[in-house]
């Protein structure tokens, strides 16, 4: 009995430390994807990585990670040639092959989300002078932008300056986001001289999105428009 006692001691104990040094090599990992993440631009700050799936150190034999959460707060995506805040990023990886030092890892597939405030929306899409020929009629400066809010499931609401431009609809179809269906009141449209009040559809195309992946979805909600993020054998490091 006593033999048998202190071997399961002995088992409980060796367990012990194998649990240990599994989470501690996970941690290490954890921190050394998300530097690589940063240095290869994959992401505009550093992200919190979580490897899960246990135990970690036999998914280190087989180079290939179950599955991989990225987080983070204060990203920035933009078109190219301006920059917004993309908040409470996340993104959920299967099937991470990675190489040894994890200079490298292809994700298998990948879904995230983020989102942009109504603000920082407008500032993707064009001045009043470009939506509006003769913007100066309506005492809009040239650098005055649709004020944006929520307008109910799948819409926005906008105005520009003092003038309602009612309510709109937003698509994206690959990287490009779209936004359509305003139109200027009657009134603005008689003060602007404009036979058709409706606005031109405006559009503008994400590039380096976060973690490699795609846009796939936006969806207009009360504290902004949430982008929806899809991937498969996606390029994460190197």
């Amino acid at each position: 009995m006593r033999g048998w006692l202190k071997a399961t001691i002995g088992l409980v104990v060796l367990s012990g430390v194998l649990v240990g040094a599994d989470r501690i090599a996970v941690g290490v990992a954890e921190d050394e994807a998300a530097e690589q993440l940063l240095k290869t631009g994959r992401m505009s700050q550093r992200p919190d990585v979580s490897i899960e799936g246990f135990p970690f150190l036999t998914q280190v034999v087989s180079m290939k990670l179950d599955e991989v959460r990225i987080s983070a707060d204060g990203l920035t995506v933009g078109d190219g040639s301006h920059q917004v805040a993309l908040r409470s990023f996340k993104a959920e990886l299967a099937g991470v092959a990675v190489s040894d030092g994890m200079t490298s890892a292809t994700v298998d597939s990948g879904t995230g989300s983020g989102l942009i405030s109504y603000a920082d929306l407008s500032q993707l899409l064009p001045p009043a002078s470009e939506l509006v020929p003769n913007a100066s009629r309506l005492s809009l400066g040239g650098g005055s932008r649709l004020t944006l809010s929520y307008g109910g499931p799948g819409k926005i609401k906008a105005s520009l300056g003092p003038f309602p431009v009612g309510e709109g609809s937003v698509r994206s179809q690959g990287n490009t986001v779209t936004v359509e269906g305003f139109r200027l009141t009657s009134m603005a449209a008689v003060l602007a001289g404009l036979s058709n009040p409706t606005l031109d559809p405006m559009s503008f195309t994400l590039s380096s999105l976060p973690a490699g992946l795609n846009l796939a979805a936006v969806t207009p909600l009360e504290e902004g428009l949430r982008l929806s993020f899809d991937g498969k054998g996606v390029k994460l490091i190197g």
